[in-house]
């Protein structure tokens, strides 16, 4: 199965993600903010990335993806996120500026994670 990593700050999202992502064979990892996902991409490898926008900072997901994807990483990133309804706005794929594979509104349903996970893992 899978290495995935998991970086957001609300340790209620990581532990309910990583429980139903374990359930399905998949090794899991996590950080709580930017500084600590970047530090375990390095060191966990993962082959796909589940990320928060709002951490510390308001936009520390769309930070870490541009990041990653100007470091030459082309795992699947999910954005797993609250933002819309935080800020009102709605937020798409962009290669610039959200270079995401697909975005899931929190709280999402546990079918819902463990489907789009493997259906990434799959592309």
């Amino acid at each position: 199965m899978a290495k995935i990593l998991i970086v957001d700050d609300d340790p209620d999202i990581v532990e309910a993600s990583q429980l139903f992502l374990e359930k399905e064979g998949h090794t899991v990892a996590s950080a709580g903010s930017r500084a600590g996902g970047m530090a375990q991409v390095e060191a966990f490898q993962p082959d796909l990335l589940i990320l928060d926008v709002m951490m510390e900072q308001p936009d520390d997901g769309f930070v870490m993806a541009q990041e990653l994807r100007r470091l030459g990483k082309r795992f699947p990133i999910l954005m797993l996120t609250s933002v819309a309804t935080a800020s009102g706005l709605a937020f798409g794929k962009d290669d610039e500026m959200v270079p995401v594979d697909e975005f899931i509104p929190k709280p999402v349903d546990p079918a819902t994670l463990v489907k789009t996970v493997a259906t990434l893992l799959a592309r």
